[in-house]
Formats: C-alpha cells, sequence, structure tokens
C-alpha cells in the first residue's frame, strides 16, 4: 500500500511528543545563549532558533513548527532583548529582530510544509506508477493466474482511491444507480457530474470502474467507500482508472 510520505509512525506518544519538544526546546536553548549573551549576536540567536523551527516543520506537522516559531519569539523576547528576564522589549532594534524572527519562522515553515507536501506527492505517484508497471508486467508475461492479477489489481484501486474495498464484477455495469468514473477520473451519477474535490466519493451507492476491450464493457471494479469521506484527487483517479485497465488484456479469463 501507498502511504504519504508524512505519515507519522503508529506509536501514539510521538505527535504529542513532537509538539511538546517545539515548545521546550526554543526554551532551552534560549537559556543556553543567555549565559553567553555578551559572545554571541543578535543575528546568531535568531538563526539558530529558525533552524529549530525548520526541525520542528520537517516533522510535517503545522502545528508543531507555528508553536516552535511562537516558543521561539517569546523566549528570545524573554532571554535575548534587554531588559533581560522580562518579557519586554525597550530596544528597537530587538523589537525589529523579534518581529522578523517570527515572521522568517512563519514563512520558512510554510516553505518547509509545501517541500513536505510535494514529496509525498512525488512518492504515491511513484506508488501508483509501480502498481501499473506491475500489473501489466504479470498480464504480459501470462504466468500469474488472472483471479491473482483481478486481486491485486482490485487492492491496488482500494489504496489509490483510498476507499474500503474494492472487487471485480464480470459483465456490463447493470445498475443505474452506481456512480462511474470514466477514464478521464470524471465520476458521474445519474449523467451528472460529481465534484469529487468538494464532497467525496459517494458514501451511499457504489462507484464502478468499467473494463473495456474496444467499445465493449467486459466487467467493473465496484468500489466501496462508506466508512468515512474520501476525496480522491483527479491524478488519483485515473490512476485508478489506468489500473482497473490492465485486466481488460486477461481476455475471458478474468
Amino acid at each position: 500500500m501507498t502511504r504519504s510520505v508524512s505519515a507519522w509512525p503508529s506509536a501514539t506518544w510521538w505527535r504529542p511528543a513532537v509538539r511538546v519538544a517545539a515548545v521546550l526546546t526554543p526554551l532551552v536553548v534560549c537559556a543556553i545563549l543567555f549565559t553567553v549573551r555578551d559572545q554571541v549576536t543578535a543575528a546568531t540567536d535568531v538563526l539558530v532558533l529558525v533552524l529549530l523551527v525548520v526541525a520542528a516543520a520537517a516533522t510535517g506537522d503545522r502545528l508543531a513548527a507555528l508553536l516552535a516559531a511562537f516558543s521561539a519569539g517569546v523566549w528570545f523576547d524573554f532571554f535575548l532583548t534587554e531588559p533581560y528576564l522580562r518579557f519586554v522589549i525597550a530596544d528597537a532594534e530587538d523589537i525589529e529582530a523579534t518581529t522578523l524572527l517570527v515572521v522568517i519562522s512563519l514563512a520558512v515553515t510554510e516553505i518547509a510544509l509545501w517541500g513536505y507536501r510535494q514529496q509525498g506527492r512525488e512518492a504515491r505517484r511513484s506508488g501508483y506508477l509501480e502498481g501499473v508497471l506491475g500489473a501489466a508486467r504479470a498480464v504480459a508475461e501470462g504466468t500469474t493466474p488472472a483471479k491473482t492479477v483481478v486481486d491485486v489489481v482490485a487492492r491496488q484501486i482500494t489504496d489509490v482511491l483510498e476507499a474500503d474495498d474494492c472487487r471485480y464484477v464480470a459483465g456490463p455495469v447493470g445498475d443505474v444507480r452506481f456512480a462511474v468514473l470514466d477514464h478521464d477520473g470524471v465520476l458521474t451519477r445519474n449523467g451528472r457530474p460529481v465534484d469529487v474535490d468538494r464532497i467525496g466519493l459517494p458514501v451511499d451507492e457504489y462507484v464502478a470502474i468499467p473494463v473495456r476491450r474496444g467499445a465493449e464493457v467486459v466487467g467493473y471494479f465496484l468500489v466501496t467507500a462508506v466508512s468515512h469521506a474520501v476525496f480522491p484527487t483527479r491524478e488519483q483517479r485515473r490512476f485508478a482508472v489506468l489500473m482497473a485497465h490492465q485486466v481488460a488484456a486477461l481476455g475471458s479469463s478474468a
């Protein structure tokens, strides 16, 4: 199954632990920098704290990064601006430095998270392509039983669409109530397009992905997504259709 790069470890303590660290680490670092404040410039202090925010953003958790940015600004004010050890800033340059710290931290957070999302997208795309190529290879070699190929494709479609279940049904789509996913990734229901990006896949009805051999529909994959709302992208939907079409080459043995 293809996982998002931003997926967290399964341990339930991990996310809260990262967020607690995002709050406490700037406190500890600012306290250390306070002891050497005469040897370190304010610009260096800001860079060190920005690095901490980057580290928090690298986890892929926006809240952790925002907490780190807020904590860095607060403790920079408390430890590293005059009057020291008070939440007061008397010097205009210190006010500017604190403001820049927070603004830069927030900007870096968004840039880091954007890069994280792009990396996740590329990983998912690579996984989808591997699935399609694997199915095509199994069909071309002809050594894998048709039922096994169909089962593998069904699992891949389930994963790509983040659905609950998927199974193959031989023959044309017989129920007009089914929503139908076409080769362009467009979902239609009762002849009308469904805005999947906004409302997700139907939770009250099946989604059918027809398998065509030429103009003939030889079967279809029946997708169920009833336990939770899912919003597969147009690209994900097109990959699902592409994988379903691999079954057409199996002939009547499917």
